[in-house]
């Protein structure tokens, strides 16, 4: 089973950066696709971004062009750096892997337990 365990959350005040780190173990083969999430306060959890291989990423409509999706496979890790960051953007934010296993082609997501965010003055 793959563990996930975020970190580098904090208090930051708006227009700060952050740089969110996820590190994955456990895994007996290569996560294809990793992607970040986020939940406010009585909200819905949301996508943020996705990192597929190395260089095909997907954002939200939200972040586009103020966050980055980063991974490097070797290390099992994957980044999301956050620039411009504005209050709406206070959340828990969290990483997921998702794996396919080839023999069975199931697919299987695993979530780690978040870091928090938050962007206030």
């Amino acid at each position: 089973q793959v563990q996930l365990v975020e970190s580098g959350g904090g208090l930051v005040q708006p227009g700060g950066s952050l740089r969110l780190s996820c590190a994955a173990s456990g895994s007996r083969f290569s996560i294809p696709t990793m992607a970040w999430y986020r939940q406010a306060p009585g909200e819905e959890r949301e996508l943020v971004a996705t990192i597929t291989g190395v260089t095909i990423t997907n954002y939200a409509a939200s972040v586009e062009g103020r966050f980055t999706i980063s991974r490097d496979n070797a290390r099992n890790m994957v980044y999301l750096q956050m620039n411009s960051l504005k209050p709406d953007d206070t959340a828990t934010y969290y990483c997921k892997a998702i794996v396919i296993l080839a023999t069975t082609l199931r697919q299987y997501d695993y979530w780690g337990q978040g870091t928090q965010v938050t962007v206030s003055t």
